[in-house]
């Protein structure tokens, strides 16, 4: 008996570490960063063939992910570049569970209610820096909170850094859902969808002849990248 559970043991960690090995090699991740994102990439079955195209991406880079769910932090802090600094809700920051998964990269605590253009996030972007942000998940949100796109397309200009959308489909059915009532799958499939790297001015040009403004260009490529339609009511207002 004890044997039988020794050897089911082993055979679980040799699955664990092949996997490991396979998306370290593939997308090129840390030993440490394949390590927790194994047993994601089972449970889930996560396409991740995107994830390419985002850790290729030069910085400065700002990464704008939808957050839908507690599963986007695991994830992303497994697979992005391990020199990008997260920039979390308190939610994710003090979760107990996140712990392994903080300590892939260097994070810090974001206050949603308090808004504003942070020149140092502007100085690391101009030092060749990287940023993860985690934006909610509301394709068509108020004005009130979508002065935090606002906020984010300025540090972009002023850093002249990349936007890179990335959405992890599928996770808002899941368990760690954060949709109140939103019905939900114990392992749904996931599959994070990203597009190339580009700046607010080439955002502002691919729009033409709109011409948007630099948070609403940033907005409509977020929406891009879900597979969803632009929302007129802050062609004027951002």
């Amino acid at each position: 008996m004890l044997a039988a559970a020794i050897i089911i043991i082993a055979l679980i960690l040799a699955l664990w570490a092949a996997i490991a090995l396979w998306r370290m090699a593939a997308l090129k991740l840390t030993f440490q960063q394949a390590l927790l994102y194994a047993p994601l990439k089972i449970l889930f079955g996560v396409k991740d063939e995107d994830v390419r195209t985002a850790r290729e991406a030069n910085p400065p880079v700002i990464y704008a992910i939808w957050h839908s769910s507690r599963l986007e932090p695991a994830l992303m802090l497994s697979l992005l570049p391990d020199d990008t600094l997260h920039i979390l809700d308190l939610d994710s920051a003090r979760a107990w569970w996140l712990d392994p998964w903080r300590s892939l990269a260097r994070t810090i605590v974001f206050n949603a209610h308090h808004v504003f253009v942070s020149r140092r996030l502007v100085r690391r972007l101009r030092g060749r820096g990287r940023l993860a942000v985690y934006l909610p998940d509301d394709p068509a949100p108020d004005p009130k909170a979508f002065r935090l796109f606002r906020a984010i397309s300025r540090i972009a200009v002023n850093a002249e850094a990349r936007i890179v959308p990335i959405y992890v489909e599928g996770a808002e059915s899941s368990m760690f859902s954060l949709e109140p009532g939103k019905r939900r799958s114990l392992l749904p499939r996931l599959r994070i969808r990203t597009l190339p790297a580009m700046t607010i001015a080439e955002l502002v040009a691919l729009a033409a002849p709109e011409k948007p403004l630099a948070a609403k260009a940033m907005f409509d490529r977020l929406l891009q990248v879900r597979g969803e339609e632009t929302v007129e009511q802050f062609s004027e207002a951002s």
